[in-house]
């Protein structure tokens, strides 16, 4: 997981399965809430552990605040496009594993 900034990616935190609210309120507040200024906006889907009132708290201890984008709209996402070009460039490498990384 990671978030995208208009010079690029920030935050980048990998975990083991699916994304479930305890782990999106853990990578916001030692991950990303530490990264943002007074202002930011986190854009994102709607995935319900998206909407997380303990993670909304942690942005806005920074100044920063959550915006959903509308329903089923992934060609919205910056992030979505960004991850789409970066599994072809590994699927293309040929890279399985984290050491191949």
């Amino acid at each position: 997981m990671a978030a995208l900034r208009c010079d690029g990616l920030t935050a980048p935190w990998i975990i083991k399965g699916a994304m479930n609210r305890v782990l999106f309120e853990t990578y916001v507040e030692t991950q990303l809430a530490p990264t943002l200024r007074p202002g930011g906006v986190v854009i994102l889907d709607n995935l319900s552990c998206h909407k997380s009132e303990k993670a909304k708290a942690a942005l806005k201890q920074r100044g920063a605040w959550f915006l959903f984008l509308p329903p089923y709209s992934p060609d919205l996402d910056p992030l979505e496009i960004a991850f789409s070009k970066l599994k072809a460039h590994l699927r293309r490498i040929g890279a399985r594993t984290i050491d191949e990384l």
